[in-house]
């Protein structure tokens, strides 16, 4: 992946762990997945307004078959 390449939303979990599935998911497909979070939400296993969402992203050119591949897995993928 370029440095300079955007990054997208493809999840947006409600903690930790769950991301970590939808990650895995993803990456056993071949697709690069990062994940994005406050790291507060993470020490405190908070998910109050929003505090422990954990964002999944992929390089912008994956985004399309990320989002197929978690609507076919029956996860509902936010934008």
């Amino acid at each position: 992946m370029d440095d300079k390449e955007k990054l997208v939303t493809v999840y947006k979990a409600c903690g930790q762990p769950e991301a970590e599935i939808v990650r895995g998911r993803l990456e056993i497909e071949g697709i690069l997945a990062l994940l994005k979070y406050e790291s507060i939400g993470s020490v405190y296993g908070l998910t109050v307004d929003g505090l422990g969402q954990v964002e999944v992203q992929v390089p912008a050119r994956f985004a399309d078959r990320a989002t197929e591949i978690l609507g076919s897995a029956g996860d509902e993928v936010e934008d």
